[in-house]
């Protein structure tokens, strides 16, 4: 029987990145190869879904876009197995992921966030390729030189700096910033200010 670890399921908005506003069913599974001082969600606290059960409560929601995210669900080995049925249901699918893990071609849109406190685990990358890239903003002076370092190495459509939330502050004078400095001297402007509007507004 195929089981997934599920920390929660939910219909909101997407909150960030280039889809905000969209309208989607959050799969956030539990489990997660990193451990981010920042990190908002509990993903070892989590309830066993079947695959069946799984689909049908997504099937009790409107939205016909599904975003998964975790924890860090490329962690996920039966996920492919979700995505296909999902698929075949007319869904669009988008993932959230830290970077070390390679996506399966079924998804749709792919959403990479790697880490630079973790910044050693991505000296091989996995997935070179996203929709979009977004990187938590760290005040150290190797920050920009990491971000650079992604740019080259993930081929991305946009690429975006957020600001750290701890304790309910955001570091976003040090986000603009550090912005103002990777886009210095540059005609494309490639990299953008990314802000969880989800917490401004006080949605999911």
């Amino acid at each position: 029987m195929i089981e997934f670890r599920i920390v929660e399921i939910f219909e909101s908005l997407q909150g960030e990145g280039y889809n905000t506003g969209m309208p989607a069913i959050f799969i956030r599974f539990a489990g997660c190869n990193l451990n981010c001082a920042w990190c908002d969600t509990n993903f070892r606290q989590f309830t066993r879904f079947t695959l069946e059960a799984l689909i049908a409560k997504v099937s009790e929601y409107k939205s016909k876009n599904i975003i998964i995210t975790g924890g860090e669900p490329t962690r996920v080995k039966a996920l492919p197995q979700l995505l296909l049925p999902l698929k075949n249901a007319g869904y669009f699918i988008a993932i959230e992921s830290n970077g070390l893990g390679k996506v399966d071609a079924l998804i749709d849109y792919i959403a990479l966030s790697p880490k630079f406190c973790y910044q050693s685990h991505y000296q091989k990358i996995v997935q070179p390729t996203a929709n979009e890239v977004r990187i938590v903003t760290e005040n150290h002076r190797d920050f920009i030189a990491f971000c650079q370092y992604i740019e080259t190495q993930i081929q991305a459509k946009r690429y975006y700096l957020s600001p750290c939330e701890k304790d309910g502050a955001f570091n976003i004078f040090d986000t603009i910033k550090l912005l103002g400095k990777i886009n210095e001297n540059r005609l494309d402007n490639k990299w953008l200010l990314n802000i969880q509007s989800h917490k401004l507004a006080d949605i999911e």
